[in-house]
């Protein structure tokens, strides 16, 4: 898959503030949050896939690079939708959580990232389809 790029001004995990920082008792508070959000699978891999629907643009920014982990991504992206959390506590987070409820979120992410992949190579089929009629 090509490389796609845009302005980080369009990114909506810029918008919604993925990559911010946040004072000591709003870190703790997300941390606790986090722990628990993505050491449950399921509610995790929802917010995942609404990650695949709601941010088309930094999706296409992200899962295009094959230079970046995919699933950590989508992770960080989920928590980011589903209580705004920032980034760097969800990976703080992903150390509290055991080797079992990392290996059912990784499941949940590459589902994640498989049907973004289909959709994408879908969308590309549809387009030559298009150029040829």
């Amino acid at each position: 898959m090509k490389q796609k790029y845009h302005n980080y001004l369009q990114w909506e995990e810029y918008k919604q503030g993925m990559w911010r920082r946040v004072d000591t008792k709003q870190e703790q508070q997300y941390l606790k949050k986090a722990i628990e959000f993505t050491g449950d699978h399921m509610l995790y891999g929802h917010w995942m896939k609404q990650v695949i629907t709601q941010w088309p643009i930094s999706c296409d920014q992200n899962l295009s690079n094959a230079d970046i982990n995919h699933k950590a991504w989508i992770g960080h992206a989920a928590c980011c939708i589903a209580f705004n959390c920032p980034e760097y506590i969800v990976r703080m987070a992903w150390h509290h959580l055991t080797p079992k409820q990392q290996d059912l979120a990784n499941e949940q992410a590459e589902i994640a990232y498989k049907i973004w992949v289909e959709r994408q190579t879908k969308n590309y089929q549809l387009n030559i389809f298009e150029e040829q009629g």
